[in-house]
């Protein structure tokens, strides 16, 4: 990504709800499939931490998807990316995050702190009157905050429409209303929706949601009319700066990535390649071999859906197992180190023999185990993430270190354990890896046999 010379600016809109589980993603998409398939160049964010809408917004958009987050990415690293985008875009949508107000920081955070325009999505379906009151409840219930209008979502038919929209305090605020329709629905499983690239008809969902909104005032917009959402991006310096310095110059990362292992920010590889490293992709799910490398990263997924195949991979197990006898580093995050444990029992009970390269067993709960925005300190720096998972792990390793809340008074309070076994290092945090090159250097370099 290029530093800005000079201020940008393209209408941006920020796609946020009362709550989560009001339609955002689907809203999000759908406007991003609708103009893209106007020939209009869309840019998509997501706000937070999230690794599963974006494939969908990746899909209906036509191009990467990058996380926004004032604490975990920093508000350099959204400026730069908000930056570059407007310089090409003609339309800006950052998806936000739960409900509106929720969370520290939250997406009437970053709202506020770019200028981006709020557009609320509201699921009108057991209210009528009270649609107004909740729509002007977001819209005032923080000073400064860029408005765009709001849309009814899950409509019972004209009738229920014309109720929501008499009951809006102000007129021009009604964007219209998308009618309750199970084929606009995008399919979920226990951490968020089913990878885009896993669903079939993917397109054809996009399609028809893209179809539905283009019945709306939303939907109708111009590239005129949105330049009433115009948005001034102030220029920031290269947020990869740091990355420059090329720490893993020459160095070849052999990175996991199928339905499995899915859980890759963009930024995150783009950092790699910025630092001088050469990815090679590689998918135990095929039972493919490891890449000849110097590191390998097992990035997070879902191994408890593919748990035989994971089991059954034992080319890739013997690649693994190769790399690390010779004391080459790894790297495993959440999904990937669960992978390398002994067993892993599914929600059902039973149990499924992985590789076992990890001593342990990692069992599958109903209910979350971990949620937040955590930080790992290592030698060479402090990288920022999050953690998010439904399973706890019993293992005879010790922890190495731990991760802490940003809000920590000390760094080792009570987070995810980081486990250090030979060469390999497994933790549940996710991190991000532009926070701290150095840090991710550290991470992808032969470990010391203990960290201080």
């Amino acid at each position: 990504m290029h530093s800005q010379s000079a201020r940008q600016t393209c209408p941006a809109i920020l796609v946020a709800a009362p709550a989560s589980g009001q339609g955002k993603t689907t809203v999000t998409s759908a406007l991003a499939r609708l103009h893209a398939r106007q020939g209009r160049r869309v840019r998509v964010f997501k706000c937070g931490p999230d690794f599963l809408d974006p494939h969908w917004h990746t899909l209906a958009s036509g191009a990467p998807v990058y996380q926004l987050d004032l604490w975990m990415t920093g508000e350099a690293d959204c400026r730069a990316r908000l930056s570059a985008a407007a310089a090409d875009a003609d339309l800006i949508i950052v998806e936000g995050v739960m409900g509106l107000f929720d969370g520290t920081p939250s997406a009437a955070d970053l709202a506020r702190r770019f200028g981006l325009h709020v557009l609320a999505v509201v699921d009108a379906s057991a209210m009528a009157g009270t649609f107004g009151a909740l729509a002007f409840g977001l819209q005032h219930c923080q000073s400064g905050l860029p408005w765009a209008g709001v849309l009814a979502n899950r409509v019972a038919g004209t009738g229920h429409s014309d109720m929501l929209r008499d009951s809006l305090n102000q007129p021009q605020d009604w964007l219209g209303a998308l009618m309750h329709n199970p084929a606009l629905v995008l399919p979920e499983r226990h951490l968020g929706l089913t990878v885009a690239s896993e669903v079939p008809d993917a397109l054809m969902r996009l399609d028809a949601a893209a179809d539905a909104l283009a019945d709306t005032p939303l939907g109708r917009m111009t590239l005129e009319d949105l330049q009433c959402w115009n948005t001034e991006f102030q220029p920031a310096e290269n947020c990869a700066k740091q990355a420059t310095t090329r720490l893993l110059q020459g160095k070849v990362i052999a990175v996991a990535r199928d339905a499995a292992f899915c859980f890759l920010y963009a930024a995150n590889l783009d950092c790699l390649q910025a630092m001088g490293a050469d990815l090679r992709f590689f998918s135990p799910l095929e039972n493919e071999a490891v890449p000849a490398c110097d590191a390998v990263w097992l990035p997070g997924g879902y191994p408890e859906l593919h748990a035989d195949k994971i089991a059954a991979s034992t080319l890739t197990r013997e690649g693994l197992a190769q790399h690390i006898a010779a004391g080459l580093p790894v790297w495993a995050e959440c999904g990937g180190m669960m992978a390398l444990l002994d067993t892993l029992v599914t929600v059902d009970g039973k149990s499924h023999a992985q590789w076992g390269l990890l001593s342990g067993v990692v069992s599958m709960q109903k209910r979350l185990a971990a949620l937040g925005p955590q930080q790992l300190t290592l030698k060479s720096g402090t990288l920022r993430g999050h953690t998010f998972h439904f399973s706890t792990t019993a293992t005879t390793m010790q922890a190495a270190t731990r991760t802490a809340r940003p809000d920590a008074a000390v760094l080792q309070d009570a987070g995810e354990a980081m486990w250090q076994q030979g060469s390999v290092r497994a933790s549940y945090f996710h991190a991000w890896f532009p926070s701290s090159p150095s840090a991710v250097a550290e991470l992808f370099s032969p470990a010391p046999q203990e960290l201080a």
